[in-house]
């Protein structure tokens, strides 16, 4: 699962160039066969605009926000992308300079930039950003593009026009959610954020959502909390990006990675800093391990822990024999990982971008198992009984559980990331299949699948080019859990049509079709697709 390429020529750049949006759906040119089942639309969000003028945007997530769309149609195949109209990008184009502070790059909100102008704008309070450059998702019957702030933007995923600019602190206790809820098949939504815990301390919320409400009315204005998690630290909450649902439980991997919120609010008012400037990591927490029952949700009290890494990625979470397995992206140590996703460090030449990897956090996909049933006389044992793993739990004085892990893949500098299963059909069930974007130095170039029961895997990869996270969508009537198709987008620069959409099959990521856009296609994060 390690790739296969080198990339010295370096096309992998445009990736993070800014590029157009399109008046209206332009035609692809399909090759092989769109299997009959896939209609509708595969809907993706990622960066288009990286700089405003001549001021650019510094970070990997700081571009503007892009959606964009194929349409499938009787085997035939449009291409469409708009920006999402955001109060970040209308005022940024507005003003043709950078006005909302984002991830990685400050904005001045206004440009008389003398300390007394900060000082004062300061006490009106800091403008998060609306920049909804990382998922789109359903709520009830409306979608809605995200990111990780309290703001989520409604879009209509025909016209990919703008709706409605949504503030979560309406409804709910939080400061921000993730861009990776929970669906569950009746539509209920779950997330989690941080939120202002009891006593003036920091904690975590998880949110539910409730599906599509018989008397029309909007899902999100019926938004509740069901259960906290307790924060480590009183004034620094760890970045939470996903988290694990099982059947009956929710899991929260608290990292080491930490957002010192004074220091986001005193930074903000005086200097001109950003989001990464107020992250920081606790070297000595380790991780923490947190679970709680789902309904009615109840916070268990138990100490699961285990050695420091950096997480932002759940692959699936389930039950079984008194047992919770929770399979994720993990990079080992406690350093944050954004800290190598500057733009500048992704468009550096090839050698300075492995360079770069060398100094990072390796990527591992590991399996922690948590034990439900824990009693405190048997110390030093490991509580995990499982036939099926390696990873163990063992009881210390203390009273806590250290967690050791199953290591499921591993390759140097080679990470399975943006990871995606059958949803649909093993979300918080025992499952056989991951699939992912493997990152080759942090560059995405591969699409790879792994067998987490017995550790097979497989790739596709072809030279220069580079796919977005892949996207599994199960044949009408499969009866395996692998019986269906990826879709990914794949950027290639050096081609005669520079971008297309690409359908593998995913048994074994053979070549279903391609259908090819005359115009190049930057970076995507997250997506989904729509039947």
């Amino acid at each position: 699962m390690v790739s296969r390429f080198e990339h010295p020529a370096g096309s992998y750049k445009k990736i993070f160039e800014t590029c157009e949006e399109l008046a209206e759906p332009i035609p692809a040119t399909v090759t092989g066969r769109i299997p009959p089942f896939i209609k509708g639309s595969l809907l993706r969000l990622g960066p288009g605009l990286f700089e405003v003028g001549d001021e650019p945007f510094y970070h990997l997530f700081d571009g503007q926000a892009l959606m964009h769309k194929f349409d499938f149609k009787n085997g035939q195949v449009t291409y469409f992308r708009k920006f999402v109209r955001t109060d970040a990008y209308v005022r940024a184009i507005t003003e043709k300079r950078v006005v909302i502070t984002e991830f990685g790059t400050f904005g001045y909100p206004d440009p008389c930039k003398n300390i007394f102008s900060r000082f004062f704008s300061y006490f009106k309070g800091v403008e998060v950003t609306d920049n909804c450059l990382v998922n789109v998702y359903p709520i009830g019957e409306d979608y809605y593009a995200v990111t990780e702030t309290n703001y989520i933007t409604k879009v209509d995923t025909d016209s990919l026009e703008t709706l409605k600019k949504v503030d979560l602190c309406n409804y709910v206790n939080i400061n921000g959610v993730t861009a990776h809820p929970h669906i569950e098949k009746d539509g209920t939504v779950y997330n989690i954020g941080n939120c202002m815990g009891k006593g003036a301390s920091l904690a975590y919320n998880i949110v539910r959502t409730p599906p599509t409400q018989k008397d029309k009315s909007d899902p999100i204005e019926k938004s509740k909390v069901v259960v906290q998690f307790p924060s480590a630290e009183r004034f620094k909450p760890s970045y939470v990006h996903s988290f694990g649902m099982s059947e009956n439980y929710f899991v929260f991997v608290e990292t080491p990675v930490k957002i010192n919120l004074l220091k986001f609010l005193s930074a903000w008012s005086i200097r001109g800093s950003n989001y990464m400037d107020c992250f920081e990591s606790n070297e000595a927490q380790g991780t923490l391990f947190h679970i709680a029952k789902k309904d009615p949700g109840e916070y268990i009290d138990l100490k699961f822990k285990g050695a420091a890494i950096g997480m932002f990625h759940h692959i699936n979470t389930y039950e079984d024999q008194g047992f919770i397995v929770v399979d994720l992206c993990g990079w080992k140590g406690f350093e944050f990982v954004y800290n190598y996703l500057w733009l500048a460090n992704l468009r550096a030449n090839w050698e300075e971008v492995k360079k770069a990897a060398m100094m990072a956090p390796q990527p591992e996909v590991r399996r922690y198992v948590i034990p439900l049933d824990v009693h405190k006389e048997e110390q030093g044992k490991n509580l995990v009984s499982l036939p099926y793993t390696t990873a163990t739990a063992t009881m210390h004085a203390d009273g806590t559980i250290w967690l050791e892990p199953e290591v499921l893949f591993s390759g140097p500098r080679q990470a399975f990331e943006f990871p995606q299963i059958n949803y649909a059909r093993y979300q918080g069930k025992n499952y056989t299949y991951a699939y992912a974007l493997g990152l080759n130095h942090f560059i995405p170039d591969r699409i790879c699948k792994l067998n987490v029961k017995t550790k097979e895997t497989w790739v596709w990869q072809e030279p220069d080019s580079y796919p977005s996270e892949p996207l599994f969508v199960q044949t009408p009537d499969a009866l395996d859990e692998d019986d269906g198709v990826l879709l990914t987008i794949v950027a290639a620069p050096g081609s005669q049509r520079p971008a297309y959409l690409l359908i593998l099959n995913a048994k074994d990521l053979s070549e279903v079709a391609r259908a090819e856009v005359d115009c190049g296609i930057p970076v995507t994060f997250h997506g989904m697709y729509k039947p």
